[in-house]
């Protein structure tokens, strides 16, 4: 794999472009002077948009951008796609959920505009409910129904219990339920998507130092490293002892080289944790939550936060390939966090941050 241009023009434009219930507005596209959007692993994206909210007229005059009965408004849907504006791709979809007047001494006002996907619904209410003989699986199943999202359910098809939700929002439930099994909770489009972390992967880049990488700062971290991960139950419908002892990984992602577990034992010894509080019912789940905590820690062994050329594909589930930092750094990570910024100084780039369970070299 080499580094892709992320346009097949030597010299292309950039500017995000936007669309208001469907449609779209040239006034909102002339306007923008700034954006950021947030996605992180979990699900939940957020858009912050700024406006010039003073614009010229055909007859040399000027007005309010952006009165009260424009499109810009509160409910409005707004989709923003980015790169290169001759084949745009996707970066946010949802409402319009506050707007807000910005006003200075020394240039004209702005609007910014916040936005949240189709998960902000899952996030506004708490509630308590009880899901009978269900899987993890069946659960997301019935959030999507409830939140009017299509449902793209990868494994989780066990457990078959009991979950309860106690005084919590749908969304944080369901990412409490998910992460109990090394699961990931996103939304595309008008889609839900879980799956094990194990199985995420939307798509591959690589990104060289000096060239679409502008920066990078790389962490190797022992601390939370462990050798072992432990945890113990018991079956009352068998009445007998359960208990699970893992000390490999299963789902580590991308990347090659040396695992952290093998240079924490080679430096500090043997450090293994047990997990005394989770209640577990059974071996198939002892196992798994096990297996779920030592995968986590083991991901999280080297991690990135860099700043690319804007990227639109450089997104939360990429595997991206990192050239130019040296054999010790370069390696395959897994992004987990990206915010695609625009303004009118710097341009669009994309921040990102992202983690590989693997020292290279």
């Amino acid at each position: 794999m080499t580094e892709n241009s992320v346009s097949q023009s030597a010299v292309y434009r950039a500017r995000p472009t936007i669309r208001l219930d469907g449609q779209e507005d040239a006034r909102v596209n002339e306007l923008i002077t700034g954006l950021k959007i947030d996605e992180s692993e979990g699900g939940m994206s957020a858009l912050e948009l700024t406006l010039t909210n003073w614009a010229s007229t055909r007859d040399g005059s000027a007005e309010v951008g952006f009165p009260p009965g424009s499109k810009l408004a509160l409910g409005a849907e707004i989709k923003v796609y980015g790169g290169d504006e001759t084949q745009p791709r996707e970066l946010f979809r949802g409402k319009i959920s506050a707007l807000e007047g910005v006003f200075h001494a020394d240039k004209p006002p702005e609007i910014t505009v916040l936005a949240e996907d189709a998960l902000m619904g899952s996030r506004r209410a708490r509630r308590s409910k009880v899901y009978n003989s269900m899987t993890p699986s069946d659960v997301a199943r019935q959030i999507a129904s409830e939140l009017g999202l299509s449902p793209v359910i990868r494994g989780m098809d066990s457990p078959n219990d009991v979950w309860v939700q106690l005084n919590e929002s749908d969304l944080a439930f369901l990412r409490r339920l998910v992460g109990r099994f090394d699961g990931d909770v996103q939304v595309v489009g008008n889609e839900l998507h879980v799956s094990p972390r194990g199985d995420v992967s939307r798509g591959n880049l690589e990104l060289a130092l000096h060239s679409q990488l502008v920066s990078a700062r790389v962490t190797i971290d022992l601390a939370d490293q462990v050798t072992g991960v432990s945890t113990r139950g018991w079956d009352s419908a068998n009445g007998s002892a359960v208990q699970a002892d893992i000390t490999s990984g299963a789902h580590l992602g991308p990347g090659s080289g040396k695992l952290g577990s093998q240079v924490l034992r080679t430096v500090f010894g043997e450090r293994k944790e047990h997990l005394g509080h989770l209640a577990v019912h059974g071996d198939t789940e002892a196992r798994a939550l096990a297996q779920a905590a030592f995968d986590l820690k083991a991901r999280r062994f080297v991690r990135v936060h860099g700043m690319a050329e804007g990227n639109a594909q450089l997104r939360v589930g990429t595997n991206v390939k990192l050239t130019g930092m040296g054999v010790q750094f370069d390696n395959t990570y897994y992004v987990v966090h990206a915010s695609h910024v625009y303004d009118l100084e710097h341009g669009y780039r994309t921040e990102f941050g992202a983690e590989c369970a693997y020292l290279g070299g």
